[in-house]
């Protein structure tokens, strides 16, 4: 069941400080009232939506069997679609996580490969827009690298294939009491940052996991127009209690954005977890959906109106110094 939370009325008005505490309710404030529709003659017509609503967050536990991921997050995409979500967002590794490098390398598919094809169908189904984060594809290099990109895919609710960034920054870490990552050693970096694209929801700037470090690269596509970042991920268990919501908060906070993070969770293998805690953030910070541990779904509503307000009250876009210590993309004067 959907709750929601009121709002007072005040100039940067703080959220409400209630979670939900179970993974498939969600939290969130009232949409402001939209502007009356225009009239249309001679015949009657109906207006499209105005971009913002109901966005759906997957939190899911991949393995290496295919069929087992799909159903579960073609389970989730059909619950969402069902309670009026208008976007569903999966998680890095919605397709499969392997038990080692060489693993992945060899389940990895094409973008015209089966898994895509099942998604695109999905999307026309249900009538909605779909993120799928860290899509392990064989790109066209494929054959003379025989490395894959960690690929995060937007499909529309036609099932068309409408934005595919490749991860710019590759996970190589390791930490002390978790096992060595190096997502470079079967993974090619992307070699560019896509504008914001237009979808019923509002501008969504595309970005997987680890590009969550680099606020840089989140302040490139809230300059290019970006009213949502979205970060699908996969993180650790220690780095994802150390650091996850800070850094997504952060994120929300400084680009003034709604934040929106698709998360696997629990063990994926014998060597591999992942922390979970799927959330989204509104532009003034606070968390205004949230899964916790285990496979579910939470919903939030998105308030454009409320998101020009804040940057509105609190202008700092327009207060970068880019002529002191270098300009972004979008800064005023630049």
């Amino acid at each position: 069941m959907l709750r929601v939370a009121p709002r007072a009325l005040l100039c940067c008005p703080p959220r409400p400080s209630r979670v939900p505490q179970s993974s498939s309710t969600e939290a969130s404030r009232p949409a402001m009232a939209a502007p009356p529709a225009p009239a249309v003659s001679p015949a009657p017509a109906v207006s499209p939506d105005p971009p913002g609503g109901l966005v759906a967050v997957a939190q899911v536990t991949s393995t290496a069997d295919k069929e087992h991921n799909w159903r579960q997050c073609s389970a989730l995409v059909r619950r969402a679609a069902a309670a009026g979500a208008r976007a569903v967002f999966l998680p890095e590794g919605f397709d499969f996580i392997g038990d080692s490098p060489q693993h992945s390398l060899a389940l990895a598919e094409p973008l015209h490969g089966d898994t895509v094809g099942r998604y695109r169908q999905l999307a026309r189904e249900c009538d909605v827009w779909l993120s799928l984060g860290g899509f392990h594809e064989r790109g066209q290099d494929w054959d003379s690298t025989g490395r894959i990109y960690n690929c995060h895919l937007l499909l529309d609710n036609s099932g068309a294939l409408v934005a595919a960034y490749r991860k710019l920054h590759l996970f190589d870490a390791a930490l002390p009491g978790a096992p060595a990552l190096c997502e470079s050693s079967f993974t090619n970096p992307g070699r560019e940052l896509l504008p914001p694209i237009d979808t019923p929801v509002g501008k969504l700037g595309l970005a997987v996991c680890y590009d969550l470090r680099f606020p840089e690269l989140a302040q490139a596509l809230r300059g290019a127009g970006a009213q949502i970042l979205t970060f699908p991920s996969a993180f650790t268990v220690p780095t994802g209690a150390a650091h996850w919501e800070v850094l997504l908060r952060a994120r929300a906070i400084e680009c003034q954005c709604y934040v929106v993070a698709a998360a696997q969770t629990g063990r994926h293998n014998a060597s591999r977890a992942s922390y979970g805690h799927s959330l989204v953030a509104d532009p003034w910070g606070t968390v205004v959906a949230q899964c916790h541990e285990g496979p579910g779904l939470c919903l939030a509503q998105l308030d454009l109106g409320y998101l020009e307000q804040v940057r509105r009250d609190l202008p700092v876009h327009g207060h970068r110094r880019g002529d002191i210590y270098g300009a972004l993309p979008g800064t005023p004067g630049t």
